[in-house]
């Protein structure tokens, strides 16, 4: 998983970031999953136990709004959140885990955008989540 500077992306937005904000900022940057909100919560109230859910929801909304991260809903009933990235990358989610796996498939893009142009489009976007589950067995 790639890491991306959450607090660089606000500065570029020009969003003035609140200490309970750089925590937040800080929390995502460091993620190497896409956590929820209460997730979120409890790893900046780690950092700062003044940091309310409230606030968490609050900055996620206005991240959200600024095109600072990406909200998911993988199937498990919650709004996950990733910062958001550079360059294009689909999800592949082990349904009986939850963990989520990144990747990149050229074949697979190339093949998306001839689906587009057959069917007479041209892809501006789009996102793609494969649900599974493991097939590998540790003996």
């Amino acid at each position: 998983m790639r890491t991306i500077d959450v607090e660089a992306l606000c500065a570029e937005k020009g969003l003035r970031l609140t200490e309970q904000r750089k925590v937040i900022a800080q929390v995502l940057s460091e993620a190497e999953d896409h956590p929820d909100v209460e997730a979120l919560h409890a790893r900046a109230a780690a950092i700062d136990p003044g940091i309310s859910i409230a606030t968490v929801y609050r900055t996620v909304r206005l991240f959200e709004e600024a095109g600072i991260l990406e909200r998911h809903d993988f199937g498990d009933g919650r709004a996950r959140y990733e910062a958001a990235a550079e360059t294009h990358h689909d999800h592949l989610i082990d349904v009986e885990t939850g963990n989520v796996i990144e990747f990149v498939d050229e074949e697979l893009e190339e093949l998306q955008r001839r689906i587009a142009e057959r069917l007479g489009f041209r892809l501006v976007d789009h996102r793609m989540e494969l649900y599974g589950v493991s097939i590998r067995r540790d003996n």
